[in-house]
């Protein structure tokens, strides 16, 4: 398992994406790869999808235009610290933003793995 940027989807062309739960995604393409978009629990601290702004069915049989990521330190919450995590996908049929929240106690990562199995 190899961790990368969601960069490494530009280009390809998704012809699956399977929600799990609110805390995993998994993306299968054109040429047989699978991409996971997750995170690894640990004891205090909470990530998950927090929306999804648009349609993840057009990501679908077109090559992805853009692919992107973006973090921004959220306001202190009850678990300590936060942090919004927007990977931001889109092909010719349309545009999709998934939204993470990552909170922790401020001593756990709140960041989103993406890997190639």
């Amino acid at each position: 398992m190899a961790y990368l940027s969601v960069e490494a989807l530009k280009d390809k062309i998704i012809t699956g994406i399977q929600r799990v739960g609110d805390d995993e995604l998994h993306f299968k393409t054109e040429d047989g790869e699978t991409y996971k978009m997750f995170h690894r629990q640990n004891c205090c601290e909470s990530v998950y999808i927090e929306s999804i702004v648009g349609e993840l069915d057009d990501l679908l049989n077109s090559p992805v235009l853009m692919a992107e990521e973006v973090e921004q330190a959220g306001d202190s919450s009850s678990w300590g610290t936060s942090t919004w995590t927007f990977y931001k996908l889109a092909t010719l049929k349309g545009y999709v933003t998934i939204r993470w929240l990552g909170e922790s106690n401020g001593c756990y990562s709140e960041s989103v793995d993406f890997v190639k199995e």
